[in-house]
């Protein structure tokens, strides 16, 4: 079942999306080569906790940090841990919390130092793929007009989106109904109403769209080892249209 807010709801929804923003935009400017990754877990879990939220990801279904640090060929769910950053690698920070019971949830993928004019390319066309289907998230229109929008984009850049892993409803929980692929057929699935929030996640790859997980159980890589970036917002769908409840700053200059 689909739930519709009510304005007071999306209103302590949208409270949990800003620390949500906060917190990447805050990673971001700490990130730099030679850093762990670990590192960044702990900034996370330490000003997370000064907003007075709590990570959504720690112990979820058992795993173990505040938040996804996925590197390069990771697509998304990488364990912060002792691996280091370098000159030219991209990472995807995916950030969630719960704050006086609701949910936020948005990832970002940054570049760490220079980085090649391919994975340039990719971080763009990946997040234009996000804004690309939030344009589709309005009153009447159905949820593959998101998919869909979002997969056009990146099959006409020459990228591949990944099948495996899906965007979703939130709200009182980290993950409620509906699933939202990356992909799909214009004008099919349910009909979207003003009240729905939705997570809406583009994973991008360079390469083959196949994934595989690594034997931790979370990690997951590209088949073919090429890079992989991650975007997602969370979207409160208005009457009037998409409203984005996790908008970094940069976007609102």
């Amino acid at each position: 079942m689909i739930m519709l807010r009510s304005r007071a709801e999306v209103e302590k929804i949208e409270a949990a999306c800003r620390i949500v923003a906060d917190t990447l935009e805050y990673l971001g400017s700490k990130i730099k080569p030679g850093m762990a990754t670990a590192e960044l877990d702990s900034l996370a879990e330490e000003y997370i906790k000064a907003r007075g939220a709590v990570s959504a990801f720690k112990g979820y279904k058992g795993f173990p940090a505040n938040i996804c640090t996925s590197v390069n060929e990771t697509v998304v769910h990488g364990i912060p841990g002792e691996r280091t950053l370098k000159e030219g690698d991209i990472i995807a920070l995916d950030v969630g919390v719960r704050f006086n019971g609701y949910f936020g949830d948005a990832a970002m993928t940054f570049p760490v130092g220079g980085i090649s004019e391919e994975a340039k390319k990719l971080m763009d066309v990946t997040e234009k793929s996000l804004y690309k289907g939030i344009e589709n998230a309005r009153p009447d229109k159905r949820l593959c007009d998101i998919s869909s929008a979002v997969q056009d984009h990146v099959e006409k850049n020459g990228f591949s989106v990944v099948r495996e892993f899906v965007g979703h409803g939130i709200g009182t929980r980290m993950h409620e109904d509906p699933q939202i692929p990356n992909y799909g057929v214009p004008g099919t699935g349910p009909r979207l109403k003003a009240g729905m929030v939705l997570a809406i996640e583009p994973m991008v790859n360079a390469g083959t769209y196949k994934v595989e997980i690594l034997e931790d159980g979370w990690t997951a890589v590209t088949k073919d080892r090429k890079l992989s970036a991650h975007f997602e917002h969370t979207v409160y769908i208005g009457d009037n249209g998409p409203e984005i409840l996790t908008e970094w700053r940069k976007k609102k200059q």
